[in-house]
């Protein structure tokens, strides 16, 4: 035993000191916000603590760029991004609802994990700051939420290959900064809504592709300028002709495995036109001359309609063969069998 009165090398002190010292400067030099370290743990905790978030340390900070999938802003120190990808949940697990407790995230990923289930809460709407939204290839199913309306931030939302149904939600057009909705390969069914004519002038991309939506399109969305369109693969009907247009800025536009009809003859294409994909579908009408003029043009296929007479030669076009035109009612001429006189 030690005696009271007995006092220690003035070099033992000094270590001591030191080490004192050291044990407190990751709590005085920690940046992670209070809030938000403990904000994380209990998504860890409700996700299942998944070996993917192993790095997520009460040892370590937060905003220091060893926790998977965390990023903070460089001058608040305020998580602003959750990017989580592969989890190896044990199990199946809903969206962990303290995600929507980090007032100041921007961008959200949520992405290739099959045992997240349960749906799109909507208390998604406290994330008011948001940006971007992805969450892709997961088993989320139930309706789009319509409180996603309420996060006027919103530039991006990206929520496809789940297994979502119900409608579109036809309040998304009041978003004041929308540049893109992607909910391709769901279940989603009805028709466009009209109020997607009123998107802002940011909007410029729209995948709904691989659903089971049908309808005719409203005409109202021939006021959009889309670089990138796809709604193949659903039960649409119909005039498509709005989405053509010589002032529009679209270079994909894929239209295939519908029922629209209107004759392509009579549309003027977008001169950035590098992907146009028409197949099977009933369009009707001749080749316009203008695909020979589109010098971006990459990817070309309008079989299984039914157009009709000789196919306009020179230009990209001579780097398509016959399957881009094949089964259709009447088409003629290189690659195809040569017109009749």
């Amino acid at each position: 035993m030690i005696s009271s009165t007995m006092k220690f090398p003035s070099c033992i002190l000094l270590l001591l000191l030191i080490l004192t010292t050291h044990l407190f400067i990751p709590s005085l030099s920690e940046q992670c916000n209070p809030h938000d370290k403990k904000t994380l743990f209990q998504i860890k905790k409700q996700f299942g603590n998944p070996t993917k978030l192993s790095s997520w340390d009460s040892t370590t900070d937060c905003c220091n760029g060893t926790w998977y999938g965390v990023f903070c802003d460089k001058q608040t120190y305020r998580v602003s991004t959750l990017d989580l990808q592969d989890l190896d949940l044990p199990h199946p697990v809903p969206i962990p609802p303290s995600i929507f407790n980090l007032p100041f995230l921007l961008y959200l990923t949520l992405m290739n994990t099959p045992n997240l289930v349960g749906t799109i809460p909507p208390s998604i709407s406290n994330l008011t700051k948001l940006n971007s939204i992805y969450i892709i290839q997961t088993n989320i199913s139930g309706e789009i939420p319509n409180t996603l309306s309420e996060i006027k931030t919103l530039v991006t939302i990206d929520i496809s290959d789940n297994k979502l149904t119900g409608p579109l939600p036809a309040s998304l057009s009041t978003l004041p900064n929308l540049a893109g909705i992607f909910f391709y390969r769901n279940q989603l069914t009805g028709a466009i809504p009209k109020s997607y004519g009123s998107f802002p002038k940011s909007f410029v991309g729209l995948d709904l592709s691989r659903n089971r939506l049908s309808g005719k399109i409203p005409a109202s969305l021939g006021k959009l300028n889309l670089q990138i369109l796809d709604l193949s693969w659903n039960a649409f009907k119909g005039d498509a002709s709005m989405f053509f247009g010589s002032t529009k800025q679209t270079s994909d536009l894929v239209l295939a495995m519908n029922s629209f009809a209107f004759d392509f003859g009579k549309v003027e294409l977008p001169k950035n036109l590098g992907k146009l994909d028409l197949r099977n579908n009933k369009i009707y009408g001749t080749l316009p001359e203008g695909l020979t003029e589109l010098k971006l043009l990459n990817f070309f296929y309008v079989g299984y309609n039914k157009l009709c007479g000789q196919i306009p030669q020179g230009g990209n076009l001579v780097r398509f063969y016959e399957t881009s035109y094949e089964h259709n009612k009447c088409l003629c001429g290189s690659p195809l069998p040569a017109c009749k006189t």
